[in-house]
C-alpha cells in the first residue's frame, strides 16, 4: 500500500494533526485531545498516523478523520494528502515529524500554515543534558534552521515561549501560548473507579503519590530521599507510578533508606486518575518540565500538590504557589518539609481545583481556533 487509506471523502481540511512516531505519552493523549476538541466546536479536523493502532485513538468521534499513512513511503504519502485536502493550518508535535510535515508542506507547495507545537523546553534540555559545547552548538543550530521553516510554534507554558525566544531565537510575535486541552469530561468518571490498590483504601495511613516515566527529569530519587524524612517523622506511604530505566536504581534506594515495605513502584496504571483522587498529596520532583499536566489532573481532583520550582510550568500552573507548594529542585530537604507542611494544613479542595481551570478541553479549543485563525474571538461560527 503507497497510499493513504481514510475514513471519510476527501474534503478541504480546516485543520490536520500530524503524528506518526506515536507513542502512550502525554504528547499523542494531548493531540488526540485536541483534535476532538477542535471537530467538536465545527471545524473540519484530521489526525495524520502511521498506523490505525494507538493509546487514546478510541476517543475520537467521527467526525475526526483519521488519515494513515504508509509509513514505508510517509514524505509522499503526506505531499500527496497535503494536495487533496489543502489544510488551513497543520499542526506536529515531535521534532522528527516536525520536519517530515515542513518538507511534505514545501514539496506539496500549498498554502497550508505549519505549526509546531512545543511541549519540551528543547533548549533548555540540551543545557541541562551531558553534552560537549560543540555538540550542543551543532544541535541548537540545526533546531533554528528547522524551526526558521515554520508559521509559527505553540508553546504549551510561557517557560516553552521564552526558551523559544531566548535559546532558539524565535520571535515572540510567532508564537502563541496555549493551554493543554487535559480536563475532560470522561477524566472525572475515571476517578471514579476503584484503583485497587490495599493503601488507598479508607482509613489507611495517607498516600503521597508521583506520576512519570522513571528517568533522569523526573528526579524520583529526590523524592524517595524526601520521603524517606517525612516517613522517619510520621506514619505514611509513597506510591509512584510510572516505568523506565532507573526501575532498580529507585528500588535499592529505597531499600538502603530502610523504607522499601512503604514505597511502591507500582508501574504504569491504565487509570491513574483514580490514584490522584484518593492520594493525600501529589508530588512533583522534576529537574524540569514543558508544563506539566499530572500536576493539572491532580488539581482537578482537588488533591494537594507539592511540586519543585523546576522550568517550565509548575509555577506557572501553581500561580505562583497560590494553588500548592513550590520548592527547590533537587532538595530532598525542601520537598519533604513542603510535603509535611501539606499534610499538616491541606489546602481546601475548591480551591487547588481553581488551578484546572484553564486547562478544560473547551477553554483549551476555544483559544487554539482563535489563535490559529479558524475562529473568531466570538466563538463558533463567527469566523
Amino acid at each position: 500500500m503507497t497510499a493513504a487509506t481514510r475514513t471519510t471523502s476527501r474534503t478541504r481540511l480546516d485543520l490536520m494533526l500530524f503524528i506518526t512516531q506515536y507513542g502512550a505519552g502525554g504528547v499523542e493523549r494531548m493531540m488526540v485531545q485536541t483534535a476532538r476538541a477542535l471537530a467538536e466546536r465545527g471545524l473540519r479536523v484530521a489526525l495524520v498516523l502511521a498506523s490505525r493502532e494507538g493509546a487514546y485513538l478510541d476517543s475520537l468521534p467521527d467526525s475526526v478523520e483519521q488519515i494513515v499513512l504508509d509509513p514505508a513511503h510517509l514524505e509522499n504519502d503526506l505531499t500527496r494528502q497535503l494536495i487533496e485536502h489543502k489544510p488551513g493550518v497543520a499542526i506536529s508535535a515531535k521534532l522528527g515529524d516536525d520536519r517530515t510535515l515542513i518538507d511534505a508542506r514545501d514539496r506539496a507547495d500549498v498554502d497550508t500554515r505549519v505549526f509546531f507545537r512545543v511541549g519540551n523546553p528543547l533548549g533548555y534540555r540540551l543545557q541541562a543534558r551531558a553534552i560537549n559545547p560543540l555538540g550542543r552548538w551543532l544541535k541548537l543550530r540545526q533546531l533554528r534552521a528547522l524551526y526558521r521553516r515554520a508559521d509559527g510554534f505553540i508553546a504549551v507554558s510561557r517557560g516553552n515561549r521564552d526558551d523559544l525566544r531566548e535559546r532558539l531565537s524565535i520571535p515572540e510575535s510567532r508564537i502563541h501560548v496555549l493551554p493543554n486541552p487535559v480536563i475532560t469530561p470522561e477524566l472525572y468518571q475515571s476517578a471514579e473507579e476503584d484503583p485497587g490498590h490495599a493503601w488507598l483504601r479508607h482509613g489507611a495511613p495517607p498516600v503521597v503519590l508521583g506520576v512519570g516515566g522513571l528517568r533522569q527529569q523526573k528526579d524520583f530519587a529526590t523524592l524517595i530521599k524526601a520521603f524517606a524524612e517525612v516517613r522517619s517523622r510520621r506514619e505514611c506511604r509513597l506510591i509512584i507510578l510510572g516505568e523506565g530505566r532507573q526501575r532498580d536504581r529507585l528500588t535499592r534506594l529505597a531499600a538502603r533508606l530502610g523504607i522499601a515495605d512503604d514505597v511502591d513502584l507500582a508501574g504504569w496504571r491504565g487509570n491513574s486518575h483514580a490514584y490522584m483522587a484518593r492520594a493525600a498529596v501529589f508530588a512533583l520532583s522534576s529537574r524540569w518540565e514543558g508544563l506539566g499536566n499530572v500536576m493539572i489532573e491532580s488539581a482537578a481532583f482537588g488533591t494537594p500538590i507539592v511540586a519543585t520550582d523546576c522550568p517550565y510550568g509548575p509555577r506557572e500552573i501553581l500561580q505562583d504557589g497560590r494553588y500548592g507548594e513550590l520548592v527547590t529542585t533537587g532538595d530532598p530537604a525542601a520537598l519533604a518539609r513542603g510535603i509535611e507542611r501539606t499534610l499538616d494544613h491541606p489546602p481546601a479542595k475548591a480551591h487547588v481545583q481553581e488551578a484546572a481551570e484553564p486547562y478544560r478541553m473547551e477553554e483549551s479549543a476555544h483559544r487554539y481556533a482563535v489563535a490559529l485563525g479558524l475562529e473568531s474571538a466570538d466563538g463558533p461560527g463567527q469566523q
